[in-house]
């Protein structure tokens, strides 16, 4: 009988053993394949991504949309646009804490570590997107195009927001989703503090105007139509998006553009960022 307990308690660690070990594994080649700080939080990743620092991306699929605005020179021609990949877009503005983990200061106008970091170049955030890589052991994360940016800030609409149309009496407000003129105090605010799009992207209207990766256009004449950065070799001007805590309104109209130098920084202007999927 006591031979038969053994013989029970043994089994019992052995499986004990698998149990504390599952999630720990190595395949063929003896590589460690334990779970890393960065997750998905589907199985295929198709509804987002975060990465080690505690961004979160949301997953956004390919498609065709109408892009640019007949009411904004800048903003012509209106015109469509077939993006080709499926990619991740960051949920919030990059923040101020996220900033100093990856270059190690602050240069942020308005301090806050849950705030918008603002007050960088655009060239100074090539730095960070190329340092968050090397972090990251990867080369997925960058700027939106131009058209990925506006692709998301729509979220499927086509109205001047992506509230759909605005009632002053019945609502939606803008106010209610967006840091702006009317709202702001002058400054910015806490990043995710407003109501998400749609697509569940917050301040994607105001709080800061966004970079993206394309040089400046005066107007579409050179849009892709694959929805693919134009980048214009020697230039030094860029775009920025979405309006900013100071910003009336129209500014933040899903196609209204604005001109920046990329070797210039303000405390108006920051970024999300894109991860390819």
């Amino acid at each position: 009988m006591w031979s038969d307990t053994k013989k029970v308690i043994t089994i019992l660690a052995v499986l004990l053993i698998a149990i504390s070990v599952t999630g720990c594994t190595s395949d063929n080649n003896g590589n460690d394949n334990t779970q890393s700080s960065s997750t998905l939080s589907s199985d295929d990743g198709s509804d987002g991504f975060t990465n080690s620092l505690g961004m979160e991306f949301q997953y956004i699929e390919s498609d065709t949309f109408t892009m640019g605005s007949a009411k904004y020179a800048a903003s012509q021609p209106v015109h469509e646009v077939r993006l080709q990949e499926s990619f991740y877009i960051g949920k919030y503005e990059v923040t101020q804490e996220q900033w100093m983990e990856v270059m190690g200061s602050n240069p942020s106008t308005s301090q806050g570590d849950k705030k918008p970091v603002e007050t960088v170049s655009w060239n100074e955030v090539q730095q960070f997107i190329a340092k968050l890589n090397e972090k990251e052991g990867t080369d997925k994360y960058r700027l939106p195009t131009e058209a990925e940016w506006e692709y998301a800030a729509r979220a499927g609409t086509t109205t001047l927001y992506s509230l759909g149309e605005m009632d002053e009496d019945e609502g939606p407000f803008l106010k209610d989703y967006a840091w702006y003129q009317v709202n702001s105090g002058g400054t910015t605010q806490n990043v995710g503090e407003k109501l998400p799009n749609p697509w569940g992207l917050y301040d994607t209207y105001g709080n800061v105007g966004e970079f993206v990766q394309d040089s400046w256009g005066d107007t579409y004449s050179a849009a892709k139509e694959d929805g693919s950065a134009v980048e214009k070799s020697g230039s030094t001007l860029t775009v920025a998006r979405g309006g900013s805590y100071s910003s009336k309104d129209n500014a933040l109209e899903s196609a209204y553009r604005t001109k920046k130098d990329t070797r210039d920084a303000d405390p108006m202007t920051g970024f999300r960022l894109v991860m390819d999927a």
